[in-house]
């Protein structure tokens, strides 16, 4: 199976094009996280309409799996938390968002989406639980903020998502696909791959330009390549 990960397209129209020509050259096209900028001129209204439309044309064209991250929220719970529902607008397009379990080429695959507070994060690990419940074969995860450790060094700051190493102790997915962190793989100390436990986690990372940095993962072969403007990387998952 060939999977591409972007993340932090950041409502960035020439990546967006750039994510779409190269959908059908793959079997799992997966989304990190922060498809939206909260940063951006365009009312958020707009651009939840134009990313909806980008996904469904992927859609259309190979298993496209996103999670939502932090540009994404749009509205509150019941608790005031901050939390993203546009995003399940695109499950009508065959789309797999927030909260949703695929299974594919022998995969286990989760959505898992970003967490605000205590009710979010109850959310998410019901989620995870019910993938659990449904896991064949290896897991692979979705999710927007990588864990402290190589993939959310700034260059001058850790910001890992303090709760999902515990996550991971306790469901051992094989691989997480991650973003958020726009500096991790190019400052020292930082990395596109890391191994926590058992998992192998991987963060893209956010360059400016029309094509964004992105893994490229062989799940037959077992191998990963990153690619960037500044560089590129490669590793077989079985080392």
């Amino acid at each position: 199976m060939r999977a591409l990960l972007v993340s932090d397209l950041h409502y960035d129209l020439r990546k967006l094009d750039w994510v779409l020509a190269e959908a059908a050259g793959v079997d799992l096209l997966v989304v990190a996280g922060d498809l939206l900028d909260i940063a951006s001129l365009v009312p958020l209204e707009a651009q939840i309409d134009v990313v909806l439309e980008y996904l469904a044309r992927a859609a259309g064209a190979t298993t496209v799996v996103v999670c939502s991250g932090n540009h994404d929220l749009d509205h509150r719970t019941a608790s005031g938390e901050k939390a993203t529902a546009w995003i399940d607008e695109a499950r009508a397009s065959g789309v797999v968002v927030d909260g949703d379990t695929v299974r594919l080429d022998g995969w286990t695959i989760t959505a898992c989406a970003w967490w605000e507070g205590t009710e979010t994060l109850a959310a998410l690990e019901a989620a995870l639980a019910a993938g659990a419940a449904a896991r064949e074969g290896p897991w692979l995860w979705v999710w927007h903020g990588p864990p402290e450790g190589p993939l959310s060094w700034t260059g001058s700051k850790h910001y890992g998502d303090p709760e999902l190493p515990r996550l991971l102790a306790q469901h051992r997915p094989e691989i997480v696909l991650c973003g958020h962190i726009h500096e991790a793989p190019f400052v020292p100390g930082g990395a596109w791959a890391a191994r926590h436990g058992d998992a192998w986690l991987f963060n893209s990372g956010h360059q400016i330009g029309p094509v964004p940095s992105h893994v490229r993962l062989d799940l037959t072969a077992r191998s990963a390549t990153w690619w960037s403007f500044e560089g590129v990387g490669e590793l077989l998952l079985d080392q």
